[in-house]
């Protein structure tokens, strides 16, 4: 991407529900269609030794899904080159090895030159307004709330299941 694209597109998106990403098919995804809904945000990869949180994200949607909740997944092969598959590939793996129902979307890069512009958002305290926050890793999770605003942010070890997060939710 390059920088006149990056800063319009900051500019342009001065919240969560202002971006509009693309899904794991290529089709566009609104994040304002998640008004009212909290949503864990999460960068996820298939060959991490973090990716059993997958069935946990997808036990979390099944039990609060229905509840004003969701969980948006984006696969990123930033770490250890441990999502190097394409979209279709890691469709069928989501689907094959966890069953995931939650909306998983489109690789995209989660830092560095070509970090996707909602992970500027997610990660810089100047648009977010609330802290600077690099991905440190796979299964890094952003926590925003019915409003769009982001509210926390849990490190890649912290499972989806934790006290934390399930009282977040509630």
């Amino acid at each position: 991407m390059t920088l006149f694209a990056l800063l319009t597109t900051s500019v342009v998106a001065q919240g969560f529900y202002d971006f509009t990403v693309k899904d794991i098919d290529g089709n566009d995804f609104s994040l304002a269609k998640l008004k009212g809904k909290k949503v864990l945000v999460v960068n996820v990869a298939s060959k991490c030794g973090l990716t059993p949180q997958y069935q946990e994200l997808q036990e979390l949607y099944a039990k609060y899904g229905d509840q004003k909740f969701t969980v948006l997944a984006f696969p990123a092969n930033n770490f250890g080159k441990q999502e190097p598959g394409s979209n279709a590939e890691i469709k069928e793996f989501c689907t094959s090895k966890y069953a995931v129902t939650f909306p998983v979307m489109s690789k995209i890069s989660v830092k560095g030159d070509d970090m996707h512009p909602l992970y500027h958002w997610l990660t810089e305290k100047k648009l977010n307004n609330l802290k600077d926050a690099p991905v440190e890793w796979n299964f890094q999770k952003f926590l925003i709330d019915e409003h769009g605003h982001l509210v926390d942010v849990i490190p890649p070890k912290e499972k989806p299941n934790s006290n934390k997060i399930i009282q977040w939710v509630e």
